[in-house]
């Protein structure tokens, strides 16, 4: 990925989405080329001159400190995902940014123990390029629809976007494409020259429209809790909450558990799913189908 092109085009989409009026600034109804703010204005906000902000918005950062990133964020009202994407992409703008290479993660005993003792809740590992590496039982019955055969990581994005079924699964699918596409940019600022994350990022784009559709607009946010429903090939619609949680002990790895309100159908629909996946061969995607 060309790290000059990736930072000049977030700034771009981020300075599009803010009009003269929700900066504080005043103009006197003039035409205006731009459906947002103006390098000038920009600048003017972040307290930089617009030479220098102009050489930041065609992606070059070498020097570039952390006050005027702060206050380049304040100007564009950036949250605190985008932020982070921003001082990502400045800092892998430099030469003395060291490169991750990109190495194959895997998933250590003591962690599968974790996730083989959440009986309850189903739990899944994953990395930054959305692919599933370990989970329980009950998370396998619950994304039994999503574990492939065919050698490759399950992936999250790679199903949402390529595969039909997912429209179905999924009962909010755009809500989930637009939070798939945002987590992958946001990994592409951290780790820029992952190679598979490339790969991936380019069969997306080839494969599927409404993937490069939305990777145009360089949206990033965190995806840490959340709710989802879905269309679930044997117990039905559930509707569950979700937090996860970094392994601080293994760089790019995050726990998901997902949970349903107590009392509610959903959970009645999870324990009926447990049942089954315990007497299914823990829910093998071909065993689904046959359902």
């Amino acid at each position: 990925m060309d790290r000059r092109s990736e930072l000049r085009e977030f700034l771009t989409t981020r300075r599009a989405r803010i009009t003269p009026d929700q900066a504080g600034l005043t103009w006197y109804g003039e035409n205006r080329r731009v459906p947002g703010l103006r390098r000038e204005e920009v600048a003017l906000l972040a307290g930089v001159s617009v030479d220098y902000y102009t050489k930041l918005e065609r992606g070059t950062a070498r020097g570039v400190s952390d006050e005027v990133l702060e206050s380049l964020a304040r100007a564009l009202r950036l949250d605190e995902a985008e932020r982070s994407h921003l001082f990502d992409l400045a800092r892998a703008g430099t030469t003395t940014t060291a490169r991750r290479r990109s190495t194959r993660q895997h998933v250590r005993p003591s962690v599968q123990r974790i996730l083989d003792a959440m009986t309850g809740a189903p739990a899944f590992v994953r990395n930054g390029r959305m692919d599933l590496l370990a989970a329980n039982q009950l998370g396998r019955a619950l994304y039994s629809v999503r574990f492939t055969t065919d050698g490759r990581p399950t992936n999250t994005a790679r199903f949402v976007f390529l595969d039909p079924r997912a429209p179905d699964f999924y009962v909010d699918w755009d809500d989930v494409a637009n939070d798939a596409v945002a987590v992958l940019r946001s990994e592409a600022g951290r780790n820029p020259d992952d190679k598979r994350l490339s790969g991936l990022v380019g069969e997306l784009s080839t494969k599927s429209d409404p993937f490069r559709q939305r990777w145009a607009a360089h949206n990033v946010r965190y995806h840490d809790s959340g709710t989802k429903r879905l269309n679930h090939p044997i117990v039905g619609e559930l509707i569950l909450t979700f937090e996860a949680m970094g392994l601080f002990a293994d760089t790019g790895l995050t726990m998901f558990a997902y949970t349903a309100e107590p009392g509610s159908k959903s959970a009645e629909s999870l324990n009926l799913l447990a049942s089954w996946a315990a007497t299914a061969g823990q829910a093998d995607p071909e065993t689904v189908e046959r359902a």
